[in-house]
C-alpha cells in the first residue's frame, strides 16, 4: 500500500518506519520540514505539502499534538479532506471523542487509532492499536495492521477509540503523579534515592508501565516519551469528557495543572516524569 504519514513527532516517524519495514511504500509530511531526514533515507518520501502528500495514497495517517492541529491538518483550508478521494483516512493522535466523531462524519473512511505504548514500542511491534471505525473500514485497515504488529482492540465507533484511549492515559499520568509524590515522601522520612528505586520498584503495587518510568522520577530526567504539555492536555480531555458525562471529575483537573505547572517552569520539552521536580527543594 502507499501510505502518507503526517506528523513527524516521534509517534509518527515510529509509525512510518515500521511501515517501511512492512514494505509500504511511504510518503511522510510535517508542518516543520527536514523532520524525516532519517526516514528518507531509509526508503520514505518527503513532500512539501498536504495535497502531494495525500496525492496517490491508499490510506492516509494522521500523528499530530491536539485537537487543533488534527483539526487543521485534516479540515482546514488545504487538509486532507480536500486531497484524499477515496482512500482511507486514519487518525493515530490523543484527541477528544466529540473531533473524532467530527472526522467520521467529514470523511467518506475514517477509524481512529489510538496508539498505546511508547515510540520504541510501535518501532518493536509491541504497541496496543485502539482501532474505532465500521467494521468494513476497520477491515481495510488489516494490511497496515499486520505491519505494525502488536495487538488490536476494536470500537464499532470512533469516539470510542478515543475515550478508550483518554482513560487509559489518566491511569498512567496519575499515577506518575502519585509516584512523584509517594518519593517526596521517601525523601522526606529520609531514604536515599536508590533506597526507594529498590523499595517501590519491588511493590506488588507497581504496573509495568509505572515501573518503567520510577528511575525517570526518581532522578526527574530520562528519555522524552510523552511531554509535560502533552500530558497536561491529555488529562483536560479526560476530565472535560468525565465532566460532559455528570462525573465531575476531581483528580484529572488536578494532575492536568501539575503538568502545565512543570511546563510553565520550563519544563515544556521535558519528558512528563519530569513533573517530579515541582517536589524537590528549591
Amino acid at each position: 500500500m502507499q501510505v502518507a504519514v503526517l506528523g513527524m513527532g516521534r509517534m509518527g516517524r515510529a509509525v512510518a518506519g515500521r511501515l517501511l519495514e512492512g514494505g509500504h511504500r511511504v510518503v511522510v509530511w510535517n508542518r516543520s520540514p527536514s523532520r524525516a531526514t532519517a526516514l528518507v533515507e531509509r526508503g520514505a518520501t518527503e513532500a512539501g505539502g498536504i495535497a502531494r502528500a495525500v496525492s496517490g495514497a491508499d490510506l492516509v495517517l494522521t500523528s499530530l499534538a491536539n485537537d487543533d492541529a488534527v483539526r487543521e491538518t485534516a479540515l482546514g483550508a488545504h487538509g486532507i479532506v480536500r486531497s484524499i478521494a477515496g482512500a482511507l483516512y486514519v487518525d493515530a493522535s490523543t484527541v477528544s471523542p466529540s473531533l473524532a466523531g467530527e472526522l467520521d462524519a467529514a470523511f467518506e473512511r475514517f477509524a481512529a487509532l489510538p496508539v498505546l505504548g511508547a515510540p520504541q514500542a510501535v518501532s518493536e511491534g509491541t504497541a496496543t492499536y485502539l482501532a474505532g471505525g465500521r467494521p468494513e473500514v476497520l477491515d481495510a485497515l488489516l494490511p497496515v495492521l499486520s505491519s505494525l504488529g502488536g495487538s488490536l482492540r476494536r470500537f464499532e465507533r470512533p469516539q470510542l477509540a478515543a475515550a478508550a484511549k483518554l482513560t487509559v492515559n489518566l491511569v498512567l499520568l496519575a499515577g506518575i503523579v502519585t509516584l512523584a509524590e509517594a518519593v517526596a515522601v521517601g525523601r522526606a522520612g529520609g531514604l536515599d534515592d536508590e533506597q526507594l528505586v529498590d523499595l517501590i520498584g519491588a511493590s506488588p503495587m507497581m504496573a509495568p508501565g509505572m515501573r518503567n518510568r520510577l528511575r525517570a522520577v526518581v532522578e526527574g530526567t530520562g528519555e522524552r516519551w510523552w511531554t509535560t504539555v502533552l500530558a497536561a492536555k491529555d488529562a483536560g480531555l479526560a476530565a472535560s469528557l468525565g465532566d460532559s458525562g455528570g462525573a465531575h471529575l476531581r483528580l484529572a483537573p488536578l494532575v492536568s495543572d501539575l503538568y502545565r505547572e512543570a511546563a510553565r517552569r520550563g519544563l515544556e520539552e521535558e519528558d512528563m516524569a519530569s513533573v517530579a521536580r515541582l517536589y524537590r527543594a528549591p
